[in-house]
């Protein structure tokens, strides 16, 4: 199974849904709070391509996005396969 990482904040309620689906799935993966680690929000930025928002989805080298974009690959059946490697 490839790494999953995920950028998030204790406050947001898409990285909680993000979080319950990769539950859901069984997956493991490293949560960086951005909150508590301030300093790693310009690191998300730089590997999310500017993208400032949270969550952030890395799964493998692949960035995934946010909650939605996971969402989208769960319901077109693609997620288990980028998981998988």
């Amino acid at each position: 199974m490839q790494p999953v990482e995920m950028y998030y904040s204790p406050l947001c309620g898409y990285c909680h849904a993000a979080k319950r689906l990769l539950d859901s799935k069984g997956v493991d993966y490293a949560g960086i709070n951005v909150l508590e680690e301030p300093n790693r929000r310009s690191e998300m930025m730089d590997r999310a391509h500017g993208r400032h928002t949270v969550p952030q989805i890395f799964i493998g080298e692949t960035h995934v996005g946010g909650f939605d974009d996971l969402a989208a690959l769960e319901r077109q059946g693609k997620l288990d396969a980028l998981l998988a490697g």
